[in-house]
């Protein structure tokens, strides 16, 4: 038996809440506190970021934190790390190096900026750890989800 109050002090417990009469969310991470929506054009308020822009976010940020963290740890001469990331759909025939060819696919692209003397090899070793970054694992991951009603 699930028991949602039992979440309420649980570190890493996210909370979202809506009104059924629209798109915008209420979310709660920790003591953060934010809003998610849809665009005008889709019948949103643009209260906040879509649901998609924050899933962008998260691999984004923990892309910047992890080449980041790793250049410290090396000592390496990286100032700055920019992420620009565009989610779409494309049909799988049109895509040569994946597994699934019939329908659609999701499709994230992620161009990573390094700012910093940073040698050839270095730049290579930091694309490679962006890759292993937790929530790019996560994204490439099979995942399971688990939902019931309270």
């Amino acid at each position: 038996m699930h028991n949602a109050t039992k979440w309420k002090d649980t570190p890493g417990v996210v909370f979202v809440r809506g009104g059924a009469s629209g798109f915008t969310q209420d979310i709660e991470a920790g003591k953060h506190q934010l809003k998610s929506d849809e665009p005008l054009g889709v019948g949103g308020t643009d209260a906040g970021p879509s649901p998609y822009d924050l899933l962008l976010a998260a691999l984004g940020s923990c892309t910047s934190m992890t080449v980041a963290l790793y250049a410290r740890r090396k000592q390496w001469p990286l100032e700055d790390v920019t992420v620009r990331l565009k989610h779409s759909r494309i049909h799988a025939a049109d895509c040569s190096d994946c597994e699934t060819k019939e329908g659609m696919l999701d499709k994230i692209e992620r161009e990573i900026v390094l700012k910093g003397s940073l040698t050839e090899e270095q730049r290579a070793r930091l694309l490679e750890i962006a890759n292993r970054c937790p929530v790019h694992r996560t994204l490439t991951s099979e995942i399971k989800i688990d939902s019931w009603l309270a």
